[in-house]
This record gives C-alpha cells, structure tokens and sequence, in this order.
C-alpha cells in the first residue's frame, strides 16, 4: 500500500504556508496562542481541510480536535497521529503545526488513492500543549491521559485573569466528548521538529526518538524589606540583590551536574516579576521560574537539591527569605520500542540518513506515553532556533518527516491484528 499513496511533500508545504498566516507577525513567525480568536481561526481551518476528506471530526470538553478514519476492522484500537496548532508568542511557523498537518497530509493521500488500513487511523490537535498562554504546558494530552483532571484545566488562568474553560466557551471549541477515550489507541506517533540542532550538524534527514528526559520546574519567591535607592547599602534586605546570585547559579548547577554518558543539565529561568518595581526601590519581593531538564533522572534531583542549597546560602547571607517551591514534574520517559522500529526500517527503505536520540523537550506524546504506545520523529531546523520567528525548516526535511511517519503509521496501523 505505501508505494501506491500519493503523499505530496509539496501539498504539505503549501499547508504550512497558509495556516501560517493566521497570526502570522511581521518578523515571518506566529503568534496563535492557545484559545484565542487566532486559535479559533486555526482550528476552523484544519476542521474544513479533515472534513473535505471526509474525516469524522469529535471535539472533547477540554478542546482536543479529534479526526478519524475508519479501518477495514472496526474492532482493532485506532492508530493515532498528532501534534498542536497553538504557538508561543514570537513562535515559529513549524513548531507542532508540521506533525499535526503531515497526519492530515497522509489522511488526503489515503482519501486520493481510496485505500483502507486496517485499523482506524485517529488525527488530534491537542489544546495548549505550549503552555505559553495557560500553564504548564501540554494540558490537552494530559487531561486525555489522566495526569491532570479536567476541573483542574479548566480552571487555570492566564496572567490577565482569563479562565481556560471560559475561554474555550468563548472561541466556540469545547466539544461534549470524553477526552479519556483517547486511552484506548492502539499507537501514537508525533513528527516534530528537533528544536535543537545535533541533526543538522551531523548531516542527518531524521531522528527517532527512544526517549524523553526527565524535567522538574520550580518557583523561586524571594522576600525582604524595600528600601529607598538613596539610603546607605549597608543592612538591605533588597531581593534583587538575593535574585541575581541564585538565577546566575542556575546555570553553574545545570552544567555541573554531569551523567556518566558525559550529558549535562539545563536550566532555564524563563519568567521573573519585582514588587514594588520601582526604579529608585530596592524591590522587597522577587519571584521567578526555574525549569530544569536531565536524562539522568538522579542527576535532576541532584540539581533540585543544590538549587535550594543555595538558595539557604543567600537567604542567611544576606537577611531574606526564600522558598524554592515544586511546581512541575515530567519524569523519564521510554518510547515504544517496537514503533520506534516502524520508524527506523522506513528511514532506510527510503534511504534518509538518521539516529537514535532522546529529547529534552515535553511534548504530548510524552504524556501519551504513560497510556499508550508512543513514540516521536524529528526532523532538523536550522540552527536549532524554535520558539522564535525565525524558526526555520527545508521543504526536502518536511517531506523526509513526512514519508517516514506516513511508512510508519501504515505499517502499524496493517499489522497483523
């Protein structure tokens, strides 16, 4: 059946150019942030290309877009392909989009050739895998896979007060499905882009993922007293002051906490606020974010630890303060071996160059993985730039993903039941 699909690598290309310009910035990127009219506009546009194909579209109570195709054997559990259309603020133009719209582009060739799989083949948009609007990130599959209830969704709030599920209400995308059912496919694969560039350096077309590694976020609050600029330094409690050591000890931690493969850590402080942020205040309060990543699940903690380590040090150093608190956990997480293999034997049928690798980035199908078969593809971007507009693929990297996820999911989806 897979040399007799008509997949287009150049249909695929021209998708990601027209959804692109829903939010598209002056800058060549996207700002389609999760349930705004932008997402709407995005949404309403993948439902009328699935829909044109003949796809059976179910939207569940947390917004996940849930398109499927019947297979020749209602009773063999779906195989399923997905990603998401929601972007970071100055997000790129690939970045989730190009996993959601390859599925779709594998469903029209499926349509084109009138050919049937097996079993049913599902396509999903997840809702706010960035995080960038509501956090954390990657909501719609969790709420799917049971890691976050769907109360607890549908309460966050972004940083003007917006509620999720009022938000949702009001952009017209909260269905009536269940979004547990998605428990019961039978495989989920993602095709992505890297957001790194090992593949680009070392000359390869893809990269099957065998693994995610293991994250931990954390908010860091750190309390004083303000002072005016003018008064003596001496005997401040000035947060900021308290701020600058440990945010710059992130980094230090990060690259000292070395596996014995040689992998270091990382560490990120993404998202700080000063009160009373005033130019001629030393601030009495600093709060900010820490996100931090390993493959080596004992190293991660081991960087949690000195995080708050230090944080001890300053605080008795200098009179403050500071609770380092646990926000966030993704542990370790394998891949399905078996799928990963679909991956590799369509790489070399097709005669891309690739590797094995993990990735240290969250994506849905890392909490897929915790409920079903999972696994991921990458294909390079240049410079490993992402969740910039300056983001960047090759249609020739485009097609690569493309073919190889399309091999894949067949292959699945035709195995012997």
């Amino acid at each position: 059946m897979r040399d007799n699909i008509p997949l287009s690598g150049v249909r695929l290309w021209a998708d990601l150019m027209e959804i692109a310009t829903i939010g598209g910035t002056a800058k060549g990127g996207c700002n389609r942030q999760t349930l705004t009219d932008l997402d709407g506009e995005g949404r309403a546009l993948f439902q009328r290309w699935g829909e044109q194909l003949g796809l059976t579209l179910s939207v569940d109570r947390i917004g996940n877009m849930v398109f499927t195709r019947p297979g020749r054997d209602p009773s063999r559990k779906p195989i399923a392909i997905g990603s998401h259309l929601d972007t970071q603020p100055t997000g790129g133009k690939f970045d989730g989009i190009l996993g959601v719209l390859a599925g779709l582009e594998l469903m029209r060739a499926l349509h084109e050739a009138g050919a049937e799989t097996e079993a049913p083949l599902v396509l999903i948009n997840w809702t706010n895998e960035e995080g960038a609007r509501f956090s954390p990130p990657m909501m719609g599959s969790g709420a799917a896979m049971g890691i976050f209830s769907e109360d607890e969704v549908l309460a966050k709030q972004d940083a003007d007060g917006a509620v999720f599920g009022d938000e949702l209400r009001r952009i017209g995308w909260q269905g009536s499905a269940d979004p547990a059912v998605l428990q019961g496919l039978g495989a989920y694969f993602e095709l992505h882009i890297e957001q790194g560039k090992q593949l680009e350096d070392e000359g390869l077309d893809l990269g099957v993922i065998v693994r995610a590694d293991a994250q931990s976020w954390y908010e860091v609050t750190i309390e004083g007293a303000e002072s005016h600029g003018g008064s003596v330094m001496a005997g401040r409690q000035d947060a900021m002051m308290g701020a600058a050591p440990l945010i710059a000890a992130i980094e230090e931690i990060a690259l000292s906490a070395i596996a014995p493969d040689g992998e270091r850590g990382r560490g990120t402080v993404g998202q700080l606020s000063v009160y009373p942020s005033s130019r001629n205040i030393a601030p009495g309060r600093v709060w900010f974010s820490v996100d931090t990543r390993h493959g080596d699940p004992e190293r991660l903690a081991w960087m949690g630890a000195q995080i708050r380590h230090r944080a001890a040090e300053i605080a008795a150093a200098r009179g403050l303060h500071i609770t380092v608190g646990d926000f966030w956990h993704s542990p370790m997480t394998p891949f399905a071996p078996d799928l990963a293999e679909h991956l590799r034997q369509a790489a070399r049928r097709r005669g891309y160059r690739f590797k094995d690798m993990p990735t240290a980035i969250g994506h849905d199908a890392v909490y897929m993985a915790r409920r079903v078969p999972a696994v991921m593809l990458f294909c390079p971007c240049h410079g490993g730039v992402s969740h910039n507009e300056a983001e960047s693929i090759t249609p020739a990297w485009a097609t690569a993903g493309l073919e190889v996820l399309a091999d894949a999911v067949l292959a699945a989806a035709n195995a012997p039941g």
